[in-house]
């Protein structure tokens, strides 16, 4: 009996082993009563967040108490940063938290789109986004989808505002009142010619005025000298009104992108403000467009809603963007446009080949019309000639980019040998180029 104490009870209630036992029997005996003692706060806990969800809930779904509404124009200016703004109310008797998704048309791709903010009790402002448009067409707004939250934020309340609507995309009409100005301010003379006006019996009348020795007598007015009780006489200059024809290219070659937009876009929008600028300074502004076949043809005119035409005709082109064919628009021209016009041309070419090959039908046209021909640079091009070379692979590119960037030039110098007026242009200056130089041509009296 005593060895079994000795070998082992003795070890088992005074060695560390018996201590370490005693030790972990308490703290389990300590923490299961913590542990009830937690499940009992987690319950109540629980009961108390339960109450504050479904007083959250209440709140929040005891009635609409928000109201938002969509602004947006009837017409986007296509390439333009274009202003959307949401009205929003708050009518809850207390502050919110909002996030918004606003249904953008699906050709923004905006798969990101949410504006966070929060509103006070009461509160009322107006959210401000652009969207920038790149290419024409019918836009489709949906819904607009609101989550509130209380300041409790336990419970998000989806709210759906029927909004759909259609916006028509239509050429970039943000810059017409810009150009307008320029047009009618622009001071002619700088370009180094004086413009003289002479008397003659040219088709347009200017006025009646008082009769003075000299005056032709065949161009009295009679009904005039019987109301003034003098002779008067009706006076004439030289006709003012020029055609002016914007030849819009819709072939492959103006397919080619820059900054998400076609080159064709580009073409689209500097047309319009060319036009808007001819009729302004009294000119008559016409349309054709052309590739495979001559396809819309506005007639020039000066009439009051020709600008509408205008307008209403850039919206609608379309195009496969199939190869150009400038003997159909040489034979157009020659038979159509009967009178020397200025014709502005808008294409593209690549290299000097392709524009060898329509050169006959460009010095033909040239023979009859004022024609200045518009053509693009290649910005990417002019970039790649621009960088620093570090290696054999950099400085072969650089050398390819330089060669097509000469040939450009070279271009330029053929026209201009065949006395063709041309600009080469990077496509975010078409714009104020074309303008600068239809003023120039108008001042010179070149037209």
């Amino acid at each position: 009996m005593n060895d079994l104490y000795v070998r082992y009870l003795k070890p088992l209630f005074f060695g560390k082993k018996f201590y370490f036992l005693l030790v972990g029997i308490i703290l389990l005996f300590i923490l299961s009563n913590w542990i009830s003692l937690l499940f009992e706060f987690a319950e109540i806990l629980l009961i108390f967040t339960a109450v504050l969800a479904l007083l959250d809930y209440v709140v929040l779904f005891g009635s609409t108490r928000l109201q938002i509404q969509r602004i947006v124009p009837e017409r986007f200016s296509n390439g333009d940063e274009n202003k959307v703004a949401l009205f929003i109310r708050n009518e809850f008797r207390f502050p919110v938290f909002l996030s918004i998704i606003d249904e953008v048309p699906i050709q923004f791709q905006e798969r990101k789109f949410k504006i966070k903010m929060r509103m006070k009790e009461g509160e009322e402002l107006t959210h401000t986004y652009s969207l920038r448009p790149v290419e024409r067409g019918e836009y489709f707004f949906n819904d607009i989808n609101v989550f509130v939250q209380s300041p409790l934020q336990l419970v998000t309340r989806r709210l759906v505002q029927p909004a759909a609507q259609m916006v028509k995309v239509l050429p970039s009409y943000h810059l017409l009142r810009q150009y307008e100005l320029k047009a009618h301010s622009s001071n002619l003379s700088e370009a180094g010619s004086k413009r003289m006006r002479k008397l003659g019996h040219s088709l347009e009348f200017e006025q009646i005025k008082e009769y003075v020795r000299g005056d032709d007598i065949r161009t009295i007015h009679w009904k005039a000298t019987a109301r003034k009780g003098q002779l008067m006489v009706n006076n004439y200059t030289d006709e003012r009104s020029q055609q002016v024809y914007c030849l819009i290219d819709k072939g492959r070659v103006m397919k080619m992108p820059f900054e998400e937009m076609t080159l064709l876009d580009y073409a689209i929008n500097a047309t319009l403000i060319l036009c808007s600028v001819a009729l302004i300074k009294q000119d008559k502004a016409g349309i054709v467009t052309f590739a495979d076949q001559v396809g819309n043809v506005l007639a020039a005119d000066k009439k009051a809603g020709q600008m509408s035409h205008v307008l209403e005709m850039l919206y609608r082109q379309q195009t496969k963007f199939l190869e150009t064919d400038f003997e159909k628009l040489y034979g157009f021209v020659r038979t159509k446009i009967t009178q020397r016009s200025l014709l502005i041309m808008f294409t593209n070419f690549e290299s000097l080949s392709s524009l060898q090959r329509q050169l006959p039908y460009l010095r033909n046209i040239a023979r009859q019309h004022l024609l200045l021909v518009i053509f693009f640079e290649n910005t990417e091009l002019k970039e790649l000639t621009e960088t620093t070379v570090d290696n054999i692979e950099d400085l072969y590119i650089k050398t390819i980019a330089e060669r097509f960037a000469y040939e450009k030039r070279l271009m330029v110098k053929e026209l201009q040998q065949h006395g063709i007026a041309v600009i080469l242009t990077a496509p975010q200056q078409l714009t104020i180029n074309t303008v600068n130089k239809y003023l120039e041509l108008k001042a010179r009296m070149a037209i």
